[in-house]
């Protein structure tokens, strides 16, 4: 037998032996697997994976950091180097190299959602968010890329979209609700971003929390602390809507009064002052739903298409009143209030549907 047979062998057996638990013993298999070749990048990686699985996250990243020095640009050992760092709370550069992983497989879903998931875990919102978006865009039908959106999602609270995407990857791969008890060092990370998500769906519920009896129905012990996890990304952009189209619809209105009774002169600078006013009123609105443009509306677009166009119409409509104050022609006018008048409809109607 050759000695990469060899090596080759010890390797399978330590895996053996990690799905079992044993991970001192399959430390031991991979290290004489070393003893054979202590340059193969390979068994560096798979160490570092067993000495995560064990609780070593200090030994975990001097194996990642051995296999990093044979192949610099792997994918694998950059990912095992990136747990073992937030593990020892090392978050910064945790984050740092999940930028690097981010670098070397722009489109390799395993780095983009591990990537995502290290920079969710060292509170980089948006990165992370992207990151874990472009996985599932590369692989959606694996199963951990929607986990690993899931649990970024649900550490933004953006629960609507975590919902639905921990639903995906059930629907993807049934056997996930028992992930949290696997052992080994193959299914590693699902196992491990399984255990987070279930960890925050425990402290932070993704659905509306029980009613308190003593308090009656709508209280809410954690208000007092600006927080409510019924406020879903849904509700936000409701809300967006409701306030945005309606200080654009009221906005032009007064806009086509003074055109009618004072003239297109001081009509047309009052429209810039409500465009203006309408779009920083809807930029702080929209700063409290995180990766709006880039992943909630598109998902939106395919789930609830109503509610991503009325939104777009709140977008629409100070636009359209810089279009009247260069023009000065009333049809942008009549186009902005049709518009901002569609969307609050629409967005009305099913606030009154969802209460009834």
């Amino acid at each position: 037998m050759s000695s990469d047979a060899t090596a080759e062998g010890y390797l399978q057996r330590a895996q053996l032996l990690a799905d079992l638990g044993r991970y001192d013993e399959a430390a031991g298999e991979v290290g004489f697997a070393l003893a054979l070749e202590p340059a193969n990048a390979v068994a560096l990686t798979t160490l570092g994976r067993v000495h995560l699985a064990g609780g070593r996250p200090a030994e975990a990243r001097a194996a990642a950091d051995a296999a990093l020095a044979v192949a610099p640009d792997a994918v694998d050992p950059l990912v095992v180097r990136g747990l073992a760092l937030a593990d020892l709370g090392e978050y910064a550069e945790s984050a740092r190299t999940a930028e690097r992983l981010l670098a070397v497989g722009p489109a390799d879903a395993y780095a983009q959602r591990s990537a995502a998931a290290l920079l969710s875990g060292a509170r980089n919102g948006q990165p992370a968010l992207n990151a874990a978006w472009r996985g599932v865009e590369l692989a959606p039908e694996e199963a951990q890329a929607h986990l690993v959106l899931g649990l970024v999602a649900a550490r933004l609270r953006l629960y609507d979209l975590a919902e639905r995407a921990y639903r995906e990857a059930l629907r993807l791969d049934p056997e996930l609700d028992g992930a949290a008890a696997e052992p080994g060092v193959i299914r590693l990370e699902r196992r491990r971003y399984a255990e987070a998500l279930a960890e925050l769906a425990e402290s932070v519920p993704l659905g509306p929390a029980p009613p308190d009896p003593r308090r009656g129905a709508d209280f809410d012990p954690r208000r007092g602390a600006g927080f409510d996890p019924r406020r879903s990304t849904t509700d936000e952009l409701r809300r967006l809507v409701l306030y945005g189209a309606g200080w654009s619809l009221v906005g032009t209105v007064l806009v086509a009064v003074a055109a009618a009774s004072g003239g297109a002169g001081p009509s047309r600078f009052l429209a810039v002052l409500v465009a203006l006013s309408g779009a920083v009123l809807g930029w702080l609105l929209a700063a409290r739903v995180p990766g709006l443009t880039r992943t909630v509306l598109p998902d939106l677009l395919r789930s609830d298409r109503a509610l991503a166009l009325a939104v777009y119409a709140v977008a629409a409509a100070p636009l359209l009143l810089l279009v009247y104050a260069a023009v000065g022609t009333p049809w942008p006018l009549v186009l902005g209030i049709v518009v901002a008048a569609v969307a609050e409809l629409a967005v009305f109607s099913r606030t009154v549907r969802t209460v009834r």
